[in-house]
């Protein structure tokens, strides 16, 4: 069990040596195996300190970004609240001020995303703030499909008042016509 403990270590300090490290030159290699040691805690501790750095780096540049994407959320909150007030009421005037507010709120976060990667480029580096667009973009794709899986799609008029039975033999209808 020490002995299985003991490689588990060695093997954890020794993946951490190898991040960002240069390759190991012949006459840098370790005398012993209590250089060897040394050598990856002293890698380990220094990983471990740059991560703390980042975080500190991090966190009040990402608190900022959510305080701002919030107020995009209620923007997406108030189409959805004013999509389903219309919904069965549906005008061509209200479906395109929906759609241009759909389209605005879409601008909006991605101006947002834009200038948040630029300050998370200059207080961290580009692949960490190349990682938190990607991870935030894979966030924001979830919610969205979510949220459009919920909604019906926007429909005229005269279809959406109709009773649900007969929307659906309607669309059956249109199915079978296009088979």
């Amino acid at each position: 069990m020490k002995y299985t403990q003991w490689a588990l270590l060695s093997l954890a300090f020794a993946a951490v040596s190898l991040l960002g490290q240069t390759p190991v030159k012949a006459s840098a290699a370790p005398t012993s195996p209590a250089s060897l040691i040394t050598d990856q805690e002293k890698n380990f501790r220094a990983y471990i300190e740059r991560l703390r750095s980042d975080v500190a780096k991090f966190w009040p540049v990402y608190l900022q970004f959510e305080s701002e994407y919030t107020k995009c959320g209620y923007g997406v909150l108030a189409l959805i609240l004013n999509y389903a007030a219309n919904y069965n009421d549906m005008t061509p005037r209200v479906a395109d001020q929906l759609a241009t507010k759909l389209l605005d709120l879409e601008q909006e976060r991605n101006n947002l995303k834009r200038r948040y990667y630029q300050k998370f480029k200059s207080a961290l580096d580009s692949i960490t703030a190349a990682r938190f667009l990607q991870v935030e973009n894979q966030i924001e794709r979830i919610l969205d499909l979510q949220i459009s899986s919920e909604l019906p799609v926007i429909d005229t008029p005269q279809r959406s008042q109709l009773p649900a039975e007969t929307r659906m033999e309607l669309q059956r209808l249109a199915e079978w016509k296009f088979q």
